[in-house]
């Protein structure tokens, strides 16, 4: 495991700095689009890079079950059968696991369950998910675990995070080592102090290149979650990237990097996309609301986004989501992209000048405003 990870600046307990990979440097804090199936619903690869971004997600599971490991295999790689030049990081397929499959069973080497695409019967181990992410040649590998759900017993959480542990091993065993390329370990055991230092003085034994922090955004609320993030990162070693998984508001990335978070990867920005919701930094719309349907303005006077530059007006994205035209989703997704990108930049020019505090302030003040007055 030979990822390069170099800490820039430091402000507080916020980060500025540069991770090395074999397919090109990422900048953190980072936050990473999700390609689920290998696409970012309705965005081109080179609009990502046009965008800002450094890092792609994509997801083990579903990529596994279409197009399937020996196609992506043969085509070079995940990047190459996309037509993606930057890194790539690779969820294990553990989440999906239990969350898609009606009848998931669980043992110490790993889970039987089936296919949500037929019903056929998928054996999947850390050695698999390794394995296949490996056929993938992905940049960024994450280890196979299991998900805990919330509310939780200590007891099953405990449980839970040993067997996580123990495939933690098996996944570091099957990674192949390549310059450029590493693996990183999941933080798992709930809500439970104890249960993640436990969990993090484990992976810390074991060895990784960076350490995610699982296990949240499953219901617990945000003040649990910011208070979890927080003991987590406190057992953290400070010269290894982290990476907060699944955890993709505006508000709690800027909380997060607060506290010392360095990647995020979330749904939210391209999902909310697709129903009409952008992000501005004033906080949420709905440009399917009806105040929207006389508006000329575009999205948010002084946003350099596809969008905005181009004039793109509310009138007209209100229109194309009142008659189900595909390019209304199309730009509203460009836009909110564009937005959480610009964010991450922000947060490093702030940490990068002692103002961390200043900026987040003014922009957590920001998102409370809500909208611009109504066109007349």
């Amino acid at each position: 495991m030979t990822l390069s990870f170099k800490i820039l600046n430091e402000n507080l307990n916020a980060r500025k700095g540069i991770l090395n990979t074999f397919h090109g440097d990422i900048n953190t804090p980072a936050f990473m689009p999700v390609g689920t199936y290998g696409a970012v619903k309705g965005v081109k690869p080179h609009e990502l890079s046009e965008l800002g971004a450094d890092i792609i997600l994509s997801n083990t599971y579903h990529l596994m079950e279409r197009p399937g490991k020996e196609v992506i295999k043969k085509q070079g790689g995940l990047r190459k059968f996309m037509n993606w030049d930057g890194p790539i990081l690779t969820d294990s397929g553990g989440f999906q696991v239990m969350s898609l499959s009606k009848i998931a069973k669980l043992d110490k080497n790993g889970v039987t369950f089936n296919s949500h695409i037929d019903g056929s019967v998928i054996r999947l181990t850390p050695e698999e998910s390794i394995n296949i992410q490996n056929a993938f040649d992905s940049t960024i590998t994450m280890v196979f675990d299991e998900c805990t759900p919330y509310p939780v017993e200590f007891d099953v959480a405990r449980k839970s995070m040993n067997l996580s542990m123990e495939w933690a091993v098996k996944s570091k065993q099957k990674f192949i080592n390549r310059d450029g390329y590493g693996l990183f370990g999941i933080v798992q055991g709930s809500t439970y102090k104890d249960l993640r230092f436990e969990s993090s003085n484990k992976l810390i034994d074991i060895g990784f290149d960076g350490y995610a922090i699982g296990g949240l955004a499953v219901g617990e609320g945000h003040n649990i979650m910011i208070k979890t993030i927080k003991d987590s990162i406190n057992f953290l070693p400070k010269d290894k990237p982290r990476y907060l998984m699944g955890v993709g508001y505006p508000k709690d990335i800027i909380e997060a990097v607060r506290l010392g978070v360095d990647m995020f990867d979330c749904v939210i920005p391209t999902r909310s996309g697709r129903t009409g919701k952008i992000f501005t930094k004033q906080g949420e719309i709905n440009i399917k609301n009806a105040r929207h349907k006389f508006d000329p303005r575009p999205i948010e006077t002084g946003c350099l986004c596809h969008t905005c530059s181009n004039n793109i007006s509310r009138s007209y994205l209100h229109h194309l989501f009142k008659t189900n035209e595909m390019l209304g989703t199309i730009y509203c997704t460009l836009h909110n992209l564009f937005h959480y990108i610009e964010l991450m930049a922000d947060l490093r020019n702030a940490i990068k000048n002692n103002k961390f505090n200043e900026v987040a302030e003014k922009r957590l003040n920001n998102y409370n405003k809500g909208d611009i007055e109504i066109y007349s």
